[in-house]
């Protein structure tokens, strides 16, 4: 069971990991074209302070959950495959039932979750953000938005949130920005606001006011995170509901029948692409299938197999130029943008971000 005093033991997190404030949102170095123009030779002004993983991290237990309720997880199918050939035909065997072993489970709803995923696929189109907004924005530009991402993973990690916290956060930041113009010294505003707003939407016990002032080092009062809660809800048309990347994740898992390594090395991908402003290009379930593509590839089973085929709906020339490109955008990400390689080498989440990812699909 959740601990009653929830709000009590993040401040303490919070407090024991120090302030972590992001302030001005800006470019440590000065770069070319109209976007370096506006950013400005200025620096990236933020404390760093350790991010300890605390045993009981919730995300983990979404990634623990994952595991026990697959059972073919310890002796997972591998489907083999001939390289070249059409994915109509590589694939040898009929697809698994992913839903049939859990048909007594009423919380796994089987009867209609494949509607509900049929479903978010004609939603996405909707609630996602293309990467062109950033034209229209006067003051900010895209490297300022990855250090926002960047210090929001550290602050959802610091208060043990649910993963679904995080997809939603920057998501609704997204579609602000795409909506409106904001200033720089009110990006970070807008970035801990709209994680409030997906707290609320997601969390048991979200944060307090308080301790998101806090880990802002009291950049923004209570009124302003209230007020600014208020014009992005309204502009947003409190349309708050979205199909992420990781609700697509944890089906397409189910599908791969993933081991541990697998959950963690997808998760790890799928956390990656957030920081990435190129990575808007692609839809929400494209983005999940890449990082599972690219997970079972790196532990050396075949990319994609007929469960895939049939739960994802893509096949596997469509996804390995996504995965392409997460690669890709994953090697030209900043250096100073380690929060989810942080994260990631704990031997809590394995270690995998020390481990070595094929690029050769």
């Amino acid at each position: 069971m959740f601990p009653r005093n929830q709000n009590a033991n993040n401040r303490q997190a919070v407090q024991a990991g120090g302030r972590r404030a992001l302030r001005d949102v800006s470019n440590r170095i000065e770069e070319g074209g109209a976007k370096g123009a506006k950013a400005g030779n200025v620096s990236k002004r933020v404390t760093r302070s350790n991010v300890n993983i605390n045993a009981n991290n919730r995300e983990e237990d979404v990634e623990v959950e994952i595991l026990n309720n697959d059972p073919t997880a310890q002796n997972p199918a591998i489907h083999s495959y001939q390289p070249g050939i059409s994915s109509s035909y590589q694939y040898s065997g009929p697809p698994d039932d992913i839903d049939d072993r859990d048909a007594d489970d009423p919380l796994c709803a089987t009867s209609y979750v494949q509607d509900m995923y049929e479903h978010f696929r004609g939603k996405e189109p909707g609630t996602s953000v293309r990467p062109q907004y950033m034209d229209n924005q006067q003051f900010i530009n895209e490297r300022m938005r990855s250090i926002l991402v960047d210090w929001l993973v550290e602050v959802h990690l610091k208060f043990k949130l649910v993963p679904e916290t995080l997809y939603l956060t920057v998501n609704l930041i997204d579609r602000y920005l795409a909506k409106t113009e904001v200033s720089r010294p009110k990006l970070q505003l807008v970035g801990v606001t709209a994680l409030l707003i997906a707290s609320k939407y997601e969390e048991i016990y979200p944060p307090e006011l308080r301790d998101l002032v806090y880990i802002c080092d009291r950049a923004y009062s209570r009124m302003e995170i209230l007020e600014m809660e208020e014009i992005i809800l309204k502009k947003l048309e409190y349309k708050i509901t979205i199909p992420s990347a990781h609700a697509f994740l944890v089906r397409y898992l189910k599908a791969a029948h993933a081991d541990k390594k697998i959950v963690q090395l997808s998760c790890f991908i799928l956390d990656g692409t957030l920081q990435s402003y190129d990575m808007l290009e692609y839809l929400p379930s494209q983005l999940a299938a890449a990082a599972v593509f690219i997970a079972r590839r790196t532990v050396g089973r075949n990319a994609w197999s007929p469960t895939l085929l049939k739960y994802a709906a893509y096949t596997e020339e469509q996804i390995a130029p996504v995965a392409r490109a997460v690669l890709i955008a994953k090697a030209e990400a900043s250096p100073e943008l380690r929060a989810v390689n942080k994260k990631y080498t704990s031997s809590r989440y394995g270690g995998v971000a020390n481990i070595s990812i094929p690029t050769d699909f």
